[in-house]
């Protein structure tokens, strides 16, 4: 931020305008980030410090951050209130991180007691954690940990199989402070690492020319065909999402740039609204990053990472197979969606090598370490030097500017940082929920007593468990919900034979498809304001574009083969329901009709949608010729000429 430079006359020597002391604020905010970025670089590509160190670091950078980036609301009224209360508990936190880190030998190797300052700390430390996630993704989250920390002091007060022995505040204190299984555990750590590095290989890749190759090749590839702009988004959202931890930070970034387009060429505020939270959705289950969840999904049932990623490939492509077809038959039937030429890039443009060659070099970079069997950080920082070194020859070689080279790449290390303030917030929190859900054991509880209510029906159960997961997941950015649902949801699963990898997948779809499902459907709420529109319809709209999302994770429990397991013949088969069922789900949520008919068209395509499911190769057979039969009959994919009536179809604004 450029400094104010004049001087007033009537200011006192030595004292700040407001400007002034907003310009300083802005500038600590940004050399912080910068520090993390630095951090996050150093240690991805030397390798971590010890693990408490390395996390306590974190924790108190991005506490520092949060503080600068993140006032407190009431900081407009009473400033100076505000800002001595944040100071406060600043201090109180940097003390806390500090002792941890100075510490850490003792704590791992003595189990250490806790006294009267180790709970002061505990709690001036958790507060601010809380305080920060409430100031950035709402109160929801708060709410639920200061349930699970009320559950823990009070739980023994409950009768029944609800209740527990009960816990004092010194064993609490050991268990969330002075240990690894706590604040510091593996959610900690992910975030300080793992997350970090691809965070950070994130923000280079935009910075380096990686955000506008994404638009102009999306724009390439999709803008000339029918609804052409809401492919356009959808697939730079995902490209986006994929490397994002945030299904609403990716709304509130690509949206900018995708809603107006769709307003533009004539698609409604609310279908633009829900094409974008839905395909910024599908970012987060879309391989090789699955949005940062799939690094912890790795951790936490000890798979393999690119196991996971591979298990993630059939069902996010089933995804925006069922997005992609909505959208098409949508703009066919009313000649909406083509993008003007003056809009979309010419190839030469879009695949110019000073542009590409950082981009290939750094995804290249980063999936040969991968397979090369090295750490996921330091597969990220390789990818990073691979892209940022291209840049570098080829800025200075076309724009001949040393110093705006220098400043892209600062930036992008200053983005970095900004950008893992709310994920580590986020996963220290759930770190603290998950190291209370174990304490009490609720969670194996709950796990039993669904498996009661559910008995040996294994889809009953995992219709409980689904709702459980939308529920639960509401209001909450995905990793954090995910964390979650997993501790909590998943063990009901597995408690019935279901595999680890298949329950972890199961609970991870709802937790994510959480944000498009109303009524606390967050990635909506920002869609549908920057659309400047009633969230209420857009809402119906992403549940109608998303809704094969809703149905894909029971395939999970029914087909192996859905998530790459089994042999190459269970594998196909299993693409073929997942095809006949998003095909199904597609001319049914369309407004497609046969022959004119609603009747006819649900008629045909739900019970195809629904015997899809069934694991039986005569029902897939029976899916597959009643899809085929109503695509023959009804020639949804017809092209109509400008000017010919649709006698089928039903007003856009009533169509998802």
């Amino acid at each position: 931020m450029r400094r104010d430079g004049a001087a007033v006359g009537t200011k006192r020597p030595g004292r700040l305008s407001s400007k002034g002391a907003l310009d300083m604020r802005e500038r600590l905010r940004q050399a912080v980030a910068l520090v993390i970025g630095v951090f996050i670089l150093y240690t991805a590509s030397m390798g971590p410090f010890d693990s408490l160190i390395q996390r306590s670091i974190m924790v108190a950078l991005v506490i520092t951050l949060g503080v600068l980036s993140f006032p407190s609301p009431f900081a407009s009224r009473h400033p100076l209130v505000a800002n001595l209360v944040d100071a406060v508990f600043w201090a109180g936190s940097m003390a806390a991180c500090l002792f941890v880190t100075f510490s850490a030998n003792w704590i791992l190797t003595s189990l250490p007691m806790a006294g009267p300052l180790h709970i002061g700390l505990t709690i001036v430390l958790v507060v601010t954690i809380l305080e920060l996630a409430r100031r950035t993704v709402g109160i929801a989250f708060p709410i639920l940990v200061l349930v699970g920390v009320a559950y823990v002091f009070l739980g023994h007060l409950i009768p029944g199989r609800l209740g527990h022995r009960g816990f004092d505040i010194y064993f609490v204190t050991e268990t969330v402070f002075l240990s690894d299984i706590g604040i510091w555990g593996s959610l900690t750590g992910i975030a300080a690492t793992i997350i970090a590095a691809f965070v950070l290989f994130g923000a280079m890749l935009l910075r380096t020319g990686g955000g506008d190759t994404f638009m102009d090749l999306a724009l390439l590839i999709s803008g000339r065909s029918t609804g052409g702009a809401a492919k356009m988004a959808t697939v730079a959202s995902a490209a986006f999402g994929t490397v994002n931890g945030s299904a609403v930070a990716n709304v509130a970034t690509t949206g900018t740039m995708t809603i107006p387009l769709m307003k533009r060429i004539g698609y409604p505020a609310p279908l633009a609204s829900a094409v974008e939270a839905v395909a910024s959705t599908g970012g987060q289950i879309t391989p090789p990053i699955l949005g940062a969840a799939a690094f912890i999904m790795s951790e936490m049932i000890g798979t393999d990472y690119l196991r996971i990623a591979l298990a993630a490939l059939i069902p996010a492509l089933l995804f925006y197979i069922g997005v992609f077809v909505t959208i098409h038959l949508i703009a066919l039937r009313k000649n909406i969606g083509y993008v003007p030429p003056e809009d979309i890039p010419s190839a030469r443009t879009a695949l110019a090598p000073v542009r590409l060659i950082p981009v290939v070099g750094g995804l290249g970079g980063l999936l040969f370490m991968l397979l090369s069997g090295r750490s996921v950080a330091l597969s990220a920082a390789t990818g990073i030097i691979c892209m940022v070194v291209p840049f570098v020859i080829g800025d200075l070689a076309v724009n001949r500017k040393p110093k705006s080279t220098a400043r892209a790449l600062i930036y992008g290390l200053v983005e970095a940082g900004t950008g893992i303030v709310i994920i580590a917030l986020m996963l220290a929190g759930a770190q603290i929920l998950v190291s209370l859900i174990n304490l009490t054991g609720i969670g194996v509880t709950l796990s039993s007593l669904t498996v009661a209510v559910g008995g040996k029906n294994l889809f009953l159960i995992g219709l409980i468990v689904a709702l459980a997961c939308l529920v639960l997941g509401m209001g909450i950015p995905t990793t954090a919900a995910y964390v979650l649902v997993a501790a909590v949801m998943a063990p009901a699963l597995i408690s019935v034979d279901v595999e680890p990898l298949v329950a972890h997948m199961f609970v991870f779809y709802y937790a994510t498809i959480s944000v498009i499902t109303p009524p606390v459907c967050i990635a909506v709420f920002v869609a549908a304001s920057i659309a400047k529109t009633d969230w209420w319809p857009a809402a119906l709209n992403a549940v109608r574009l998303g809704a094969v999302t809703y149905v894909v994770p029971f395939m999970f429990l029914s087909y192996p083969g859905m998530l790459w397991s089994g042999t190459p013949w269970q594998i196909a088969e299993a693409a073929l329901s997942g095809t006949v069922l998003v095909m199904a789900f597609s001319l049914l949520l369309s407004g497609t009709r046969i022959r004119g008919s609603r009747i006819a068209s649900a008629a045909l395509y739900l019970p195809a949608a629904m015997l899809a499911i069934v694991p039986s190769h005569l029902a897939l057979g029976l899916a597959f010729a009643m899809t085929v039969t109503g695509i023959v009959v009804g020639q949804p994919f017809r092209q109509r000429h400008p000017g010919e009536p649709d006698a089928a179809a039903v007003p856009l604004e009533q169509v998802p």
